[in-house]
């Protein structure tokens, strides 16, 4: 046991150590992104393909199966599932799970490219993505009043500006509500009246809803940009588009059509309590500290409250923050409760002094695990997290050992030192080995293969480190 001879008779080291441990422990604590959930990388790729108006069986024969025949040419593809509905085909890529996720985008994109000369002119392209825990929500905001949808969504729009100036926060979605559109309602009979085509119309107004760059000009030492503006301010300036002229008589966009300032056809529904609303969806950046994110969200809200109509209600819903906030809570009341029981308890059967040794060893080991775990560029996750509170009894455990054989020493006379240095030698390859044994019960789950394997693998390293 040359350490705890070193310990013992090199103090002034061990105090400074020690207090080096605690101050970098605690920063580390407080630095560590909170997340609910371990960043891990699962290795599923979906390839989605709109083709509307098209049968199940169509989607099957002149979508799924040519998207399909290319990417079972990949060699690292462990299984592919694929779903054909009405006008939609769905294609689940499951690769092996030591390949780089990115190369698996990569690989799986291009051969929807090589597919693509196979699949219908008329198809939508072929959309790919990725599955990433981190893209999922962290918060979901609905906003109600006592007024209409397009006033709603508008306010959305203005607190969906503010959510993403928020550090951390990576994107935020508006579900629900009601977006502006101006339809033109083209008359059929007019335009095989007058022979003109649909793409006349649609290049009529395409054209004339244009900005026109000028160039520049100087005048003396100021220079100038010149541009036409040409874009529509009103619904009712398209009505005065000429589209052609017969006979020297010109024929307007109003002569073929009816301008309508609508809305567009709803995508999303958002409701609370059944009544309409607008949610916005938060996601945050891979590896920030989850509760930074939420606090900063609704800051923004407390601050855009006095700003907005009266009987606008917000509610938050889904704050995963609150469930990292609590296992936190839980972890600190945890250490104290610890603490206080082993004080408590120890105080009658071995001295306040001793006791306060044994309580000693819980905060610090804590501490130090925290520093090892931002190293390795871990997050405070719920499964970081149980871990912790699981290593708890085991370091109370081990320091009562030690510090009751130390006590048996000192009653039967031996000095201090050499009580501390014997209780310490006789029954520290004993713990050691009861940790190790233990230890050796979780270590199997770090070779745990699979997309769990991953995610539980948390559990064992973190109880090691502890």
């Amino acid at each position: 046991m040359k350490l705890t001879r070193f310990s013992l008779y090199h103090k002034p080291v061990i105090f400074v150590l020690m207090a080096i441990l605690i101050i970098l422990g605690y920063r580390s604590y407080v630095s560590l992104p909170r997340e609910a959930s371990p960043s891990i990388t699962i290795p599923l790729v979906l390839v989605s393909t709109p083709y509307f108006g098209v049968s199940p069986g169509d989607i099957e024969s002149l979508i799924t199966r040519p998207i399909e025949k290319k990417i079972k040419e990949i060699t690292e593809v462990k299984e592919i599932r694929s779903t054909s509905s009405e006008g939609f085909s769905s294609i689940r890529v499951e690769f092996n799970p030591d390949i780089d996720i990115d190369e698996a985008v990569q690989k799986v994109r291009e051969k929807v490219d090589l597919a693509r000369p196979d699949l219908p002119d008329d198809a939508e392209d072929p959309i790919i993505n990725e599955i990433n825990f981190s893209d999922f929500p962290i918060m979901l905001v609905n906003i109600s009043g006592d007024y209409g949808l397009v006033r709603l969504k508008k306010i959305a729009k203005d607190l969906e500006d503010q959510f993403e100036s928020v550090p951390g926060v990576l994107d935020v979605s508006i579900i629900g509500g009601l977006e502006r559109e101006v339809k033109v309602n083209i008359n059929l009979a007019r335009l095989k009246y007058y022979n003109i085509s649909f793409k006349k119309v649609i290049d009529a107004i395409r054209d004339e809803n244009t900005n026109i760059p000028g160039g520049s000009i100087e005048m003396g030492k100021l220079k100038y940009s010149v541009r036409v503006p040409g874009e529509f301010s009103t619904p009712e300036a398209i009505n005065n588009i000429i589209v052609k002229v017969i006979n020297g008589k010109p024929i307007y966009i109003k002569d073929l059509a009816k301008v309508e300032y609508g809305f567009k056809d709803r995508t999303s529904y958002a409701r609370q309590n059944g009544l309409e609303c607008i949610t916005l969806s938060v996601t945050k950046r891979s590896g920030e500290n989850i509760i930074q994110v939420s606090d900063g969200v609704k800051a923004k809200i407390q601050e855009a409250l006095p700003t907005l109509p009266p009987g606008t209600r917000i509610d938050i819903l889904a704050d995963q923050s609150k469930i990292i906030h609590r296992m936190v809570n839980e972890l600190e009341n945890n250490i104290i409760s610890g603490l206080i029981l082993v004080v408590g308890v120890l105080f009658l059967f071995l001295g306040f002094r001793n006791s306060l040794f044994v309580a000693i060893s819980i905060p610090l080991s804590m501490l130090i695990s925290f520093v090892v775990i931002q190293a390795l560029g871990y997050t405070l996750n719920m499964v970081v997290l149980f871990s912790l509170i699981l290593a708890l009894g085991m370091l109370v455990d081990n320091a009562i050992v030690i510090i009751e054989n130390i006590y048996r020493h000192r009653e039967e006379g031996a000095p201090l030192l050499e009580a501390a240095y014997k209780g310490t030698k006789e029954v520290g390859a004993a713990i050691i080995a009861s940790t190790i044994t233990t230890l050796c019960a979780f270590a199997p789950m770090i070779f745990w293969p699979g997309i769990m394997g991953e995610f539980m693998s948390y559990l064992p390293i973190t109880l090691i480190i502890t």
